[in-house]
């Protein structure tokens, strides 16, 4: 029988290639996956659904609506997207994979085999997050046989409110990374910057400690701040300027070994708000596989396990920002690089799909039921 994964995500398949693409690229090899966007609006006047075949044989899924539709209607004329589709392109068992709470305004009429609340983020916790968000997740939380958080604090702070929570943090293509470990051919836009090169990729919104970045680079001139990605959600004139830092823009996954080979020492200079208190980045082992070095603001899933290993320095102000970039810059352990591999030598995304699909098949068994069902169930055993 075939099986098919319907996901729902708040990020854009070519936005940043993240935990989404690593999870669902893999899933692709084994079932047919079908990844909803959010909306984009135009001045056509009915709505259609784009239907972009990857490479891979993802199906990217983008609601085109009339720029003049309200929220009701938006709601409205993604439900009749997604039945149109869901009638025409789904047959046999079917795996509803939710990024984001708020896509049941428009799919909480449909009931798929398994239900799967993917939570890589806090998401109630950023910029701009809807004030429904939370009564969505509440729902979502509800109706899912499984949930997966992308990290350890994430898990921690879910568990309670879901019987059935797995932790999953975001692995790491090694082998895609490590070619940052040899020379390559310098990339145009950053072949004449001076080293040292302090670089960073990765999107550039409120999570960004601008003013760490400020007042490290204006105590340090000599060093070059290279910073890879898009813009979001912060404007262009709140980002730090001077003549040692360099923003090269957004770059494709498979561009960015060439970039960190390139770089001395790789950072997370994240700021501690609300946004950041649940993260896990993905980055913080693909620096690792590339053989950099790596300077950390305190964010609890790399203290835990990367600083407390040695693996990555933490630090808490400019002052210690800028200590840990020298102690980098200068370092001779030669012994870093083997106990690295050895660390991340146990993790792939292979082997992080393989666990999730298995919790997956728990549930499509008959094993695991949705929260609300073992509510009913604990309460009439109890009767």
């Amino acid at each position: 029988m075939t099986r098919d994964i319907v996901c729902f995500s708040h990020l854009r398949w070519d936005f940043v290639y993240q935990r989404p693409q690593h999870v669902l690229s893999r899933c692709q090899r084994r079932m047919n996956v079908h990844f909803w966007e959010e909306p984009v609006f135009s001045d056509a006047i009915q709505p259609e659904l784009r239907i972009a075949e990857q490479d891979s044989g993802i199906m990217v899924l983008t609601p085109v609506l009339p720029r003049g539709a309200g929220a009701e209607e938006a709601v409205h004329l993604q439900r009749e997207l997604l039945n149109d589709y869901l009638g025409a392109r789904i047959s046999g068992s079917v795996i509803g994979w939710y990024y984001t709470p708020m896509a049941l305004q428009f799919s909480a009429h449909w009931e798929p085999d398994v239900t799967v609340y993917d939570c890589m983020d806090e998401l109630s916790a950023f910029l701009g997050a809807p004030r429904e968000l939370l009564n969505w997740e509440s729902e979502l939380f509800r109706r899912a046989h499984v949930v997966f958080t992308g990290g350890a604090s994430l898990h921690a702070a879910k568990r309670r409110q879901h019987p059935n929570v797995h932790c999953f943090p975001s692995s790491v293509d090694k082998q895609h990374f490590a070619a940052a470990r040899v020379a390559q051919s310098e990339p145009a836009d950053q072949r004449d910057i001076p080293h040292p090169r302090i670089g960073f990729f990765g999107v550039l919104d409120e999570r960004f400690d601008t003013s760490l970045i400020r007042e490290v680079s204006r105590s340090h001139p000599e060093w070059n701040f290279v910073f890879i990605g898009p813009v979001a959600k912060i404007g262009e004139d709140e980002l730090p300027r001077a003549s040692n830092i360099h923003y090269l823009g957004r770059k494709g996954y498979a561009e960015l070994p060439g970039y960190l080979s390139g770089w001395d020492v790789a950072t997370l200079p994240f700021a501690q708000n609300q946004a950041t208190r649940f993260i896990s980045p993905t980055k913080t082992p693909e620096y690792l596989a590339a053989g950099r070095k790596v300077v950390s603001t305190p964010i609890d899933d790399v203290i835990s396990p990367y600083g407390q290993l040695g693996l990555v320095e933490i630090a808490g102000n400019a002052a210690e920002f800028s200590a840990a970039i020298a102690r980098c810059l200068s370092s001779r352990d030669e012994d870093w690089l083997e106990r690295v591999d050895g660390f991340l030598g146990q993790m792939s995304w292979d082997k992080t799909v393989d666990g999730m699909l298995a919790q997956i098949e728990r549930c499509a068994l008959g094993s695991v039921a949705p929260a609300h069902e073992r509510v009913r169930l604990e309460s009439r055993e109890r009767a």
